[in-house]
């Protein structure tokens, strides 16, 4: 009973924990919580370790988790065998543009929808809503035909420039904005329009600051999936020397790698949204909290 005599938060308190039937559903929710963390653990485990494996470690039978050493000289000369060098630095400036263009456009529309409301503001909340319930290969015509629009002789592609345009108009994240400013009082922004501050003054320097927690997450969120998707680089970059993580990934069976070798390529790339989550994981979930809640 000691190791529940001060236990006031949670599903259960330490009241309910002196029933026996509380006490074992108690422990069969915890049981089972920490099932699904070891099955969502062990592949990404297996992944780490597989990628200092010799090749006859793994093709052993049966399998082993853990291989004889660590031989850490694999990284530098898988690193420099796939060149990911310059695929680190691709999936860089496509995150770095992908971010500034969703906080910028996204934001701005969100707060235009929850504090300007201007005429037809309802309607484009209800369209934007219809957007967010559309599949995302639906719409992937429609952007095809956006970055090479003949007419106008434009053409986007073999540039990050469609990637970039395609995260300042994400319906989700403008939603994502729109509740967090809603969850703000109105009282600032009449003061600030009674003080002579524009719409995008107040935006920048009253909004953007107080909107911190929901734009660490768009932020990170977006970090994250630009360096997960390989979908836009293979529509948009295809033929081109180009090519960033996720991209190298889905081409890695043309490189030539032995299997070890391919875990050493899947370790290395998974490090930056494992690094980050890990260390962010608190504000992503505060955050996603914070903009779901108007009070």
């Amino acid at each position: 009973m000691k190791l529940f005599s001060d236990k006031q938060n949670g599903l259960f308190n330490w009241m309910d924990l002196r029933s026996k039937r509380y006490k074992m559903l108690y422990w069969i929710m915890s049981t089972f919580l920490i099932l699904m963390a070891l099955i969502c653990i062990i592949p990404v485990l297996w992944v780490l370790l597989s990628g200092f494996k010799t090749i006859e470690e793994m093709y052993s039978v049966p399998p082993t988790l853990f291989p004889s050493s660590f031989d850490f000289s694999m990284i530098p000369k898988v690193w420099k065998k796939v060149n990911f060098g310059s695929a680190f630095i691709y999936s860089g400036m496509i995150m770095l543009g992908s971010v500034l263009m969703d906080v910028t456009f996204n934001g701005l529309a969100g707060f235009v929808l929850s504090k300007v409301k201007p005429i037809g503001s309802a309607v484009l909340d209800t369209v934007i809503f219809w957007v967010m319930m559309m599949p995302s290969m639906g719409i992937v015509t429609g952007y095809m035909n956006m970055i090479d629009f003949t007419p106008l002789h434009l053409n986007l592609t073999g540039t990050f420039w469609p990637m970039w345009l395609s995260a300042g108009i994400s319906a989700f994240h403008i939603f994502l904005f729109r509740n967090m400013f809603n969850s703000i009082s109105n009282a600032y922004y009449e003061a600030a329009i009674i003080d002579g501050c524009s719409n995008l003054n107040a935006y920048f320097r009253i909004f953007i600051p107080l909107g911190k927690p929901t734009i660490m997450v768009v932020v990170i969120t977006t970090i994250m999936n630009s360096w997960g998707n390989y979908m836009s680089p293979l529509l948009y970059l295809n033929g081109t020397d180009m090519i960033p993580v996720a991209l190298k990934l889905f081409k890695m069976s043309d490189l030539g790698l032995m299997k070890n070798e391919e875990f050493m390529v899947l370790t290395i790339a998974i490090l930056v949204p494992v690094t980050l989550f890990a260390i962010f994981s608190r504000q992503i979930m505060g955050g996603a909290d914070s903009s779901g809640v108007k009070g």
